[in-house]
């Protein structure tokens, strides 16, 4: 009995790290699509491009660009360590960025 429950232990503790990489990996990937967006957008040629920041515009988007990078590695470290719902914070966030840059690339805004 004793060593099917320490069998049952591992298999979770086997999915939870399984979970956990996942977490990480679909973090990870959520991040490259937001530059990817960000950067469209940065180079879209869009009038709202025009209202951003002069300082923003004269780096040519890097600082926005390093915000994102900022966002994407904070994302990566708290969910790595054992915070998922940063995790999800982030998928929410890439969510909100997606239907930003659609709109802006389609010119809906």
């Amino acid at each position: 009995m004793d060593i099917s429950l320490h069998q049952q232990r591992l298999a979770t503790d086997e999915r939870i790290a399984t979970l956990a990489l996942m977490a990480i990996v679909i973090t990870f990937l959520l991040g490259i699509a937001n530059f990817a967006v960000h950067k469209a957008v940065l180079e879209s040629r869009h009038p709202l491009m025009r209202e951003m920041p002069r300082f923003v515009r004269m780096l040519g988007g890097k600082a926005s660009l390093a915000a994102e990078f900022v966002l994407l590695a904070g994302a990566l470290l708290l969910t790595a360590n054992g915070h998922p719902g940063w995790g999800l914070a982030y998928l929410g966030y890439s969510m909100v960025n997606g239907l930003s840059g659609w709109l802006i690339l389609s010119r809906r805004v």
